[in-house]
């Protein structure tokens, strides 16, 4: 990963310096991980596992403690590695007159107000000028290279053979908890670092949650089950939900399930480069709209996957930007009705220039 990680340096190094930032202290995780290799999870944002201070030109640093030395200077052998044993800002102090930056730049979105008052102290002291950013290196994860697309295709890939896997498994009494657990431990048995995000198994009318908490409900036949899932194969997430009856669906279930197809249909079939994420949401919308479920559908269509399982672009009817090839976003429709459950599915797709290319070949429940 070493040349892609020089070539990440340098499109970052030529971002500060286009836009006058002497340096960058970069605290979220995932960019961290993208810029550097360094694949050390934060845990929860009071307790960081390190910083990379990133010069607009010249050596960058990765920041850290005694606990993850050794990690660091395995996974990032771009950045020398500072340990800041007496707390970060003395590092700074240390460092800034190593490098002489005059123009900090953090990352505004991913730092706490207490850290940044101390952050701010100590530019003022040292007449530095702080700058506060929001998604300087998330514009850069916007379009995934050839090398990310083929993460991006092994995870989605691999999340499947572990829905199909568990999906043989499941019989009459099983709990919504012991689905979501035999799906996770499959997830780390078959090569995954784990979930990308908790994973969602609801029966019935716990399916009416969009993000539902699995229970202890124990499964019965004729229940529809609704999962969502998705694993980090080698720092890159997938996403997809099945919704499917255990056991005959009923009429009522099968045009619900035929409708919320279409709907996805829809929205895969209006993707392509230069049409906006609202466009997309929007087609979609409208089969659910037309099929007499428009307010059984209250969030956004899709979401952007790469390093990070949620980021941009988004597909709902506030993104107006346009979509560019090589984007990589969810389409998931849903309707969600209280007394009777919720049917949701969803595929990953890449923006291409005439449409896309669906990630996904599952098609377990689909064919209805």
């Amino acid at each position: 990963m070493t040349a892609i990680q020089v070539d990440r340096l340098v499109r970052a190094q030529a971002l500060l310096r286009r836009k006058n930032i002497d340096a960058l202290l970069v605290s979220q995780p995932h960019n961290r991980r993208y810029l550097s290799g360094y694949t050390a999870p934060d845990h929860g944002i009071q307790e960081t596992s390190g910083f990379l201070l990133i010069p607009g030109d010249g050596q960058p640093f990765l920041l850290t403690d005694s606990r993850f030395t050794l990690q660091a200077e395995a996974e990032a052998p771009l950045y020398r590695v500072e340990l800041y044993s007496k707390g970060l800002i003395k590092l700074l102090e240390r460092l800034q007159k190593k490098i002489g930056f005059r123009a900090l730049a953090f990352e505004s979105d991913y730092f706490l107000h207490s850290a940044f008052l101390r952050l701010a102290d100590f530019c003022a002291k040292n007449r530095l000028i702080l700058r506060p950013e929001s998604g300087l290196i998330e514009q850069m994860r916007l379009i995934k290279d050839e090398d990310e697309l083929r993460l991006l295709r092994q995870s989605t890939a691999l999340n499947e053979q572990v829905f199909q896997s568990v999906h043989r498994t499941i019989e009459p009494g099983m709990t919504e908890r012991e689905i979501a657990l035999a799906i996770e431990l499959t997830m780390r048995e078959m090569g995954a670092e784990g979930p990308s995000f908790d994973t969602i198994v609801a029966f019935g009318t716990n399916a009416a949650r969009p993000h539902a908490v699995p229970t202890d409900r124990e499964l019965q036949a004729g229940d529809l089950v609704l999962i969502d899932m998705g694993l980090v194969f080698k720092g890159y997430c997938s996403d997809m939900t099945r919704t499917f009856v255990f056991g005959k669906p009923d009429q009522t279930y099968i045009d619900r399930h035929r409708l919320v197809r279409r709907a996805m249909l829809a929205g895969l079939g209006a993707i392509r480069a230069g049409v906006t994420g609202a466009a997309v949401d929007r087609a979609a919308r409208q089969v659910l709209a037309d099929g007499g479920y428009g307010n059984a559908f209250g969030h956004g269509l899709g979401h952007g996957v790469g390093i990070a399982v949620h980021e941009e672009p988004r597909l709902s009817p506030r993104w107006r930007k346009q979509l560019r090839a090589g984007m990589v976003v969810t389409v998931e429709p849903g309707l969600y009705l209280a007394d009777w459950g919720g049917i949701r599915l969803e595929n990953m797709a890449v923006v291409t220039e005439q449409g896309c290319e669906v990630l996904n070949r599952d098609t377990t429940g689909l064919d209805l």
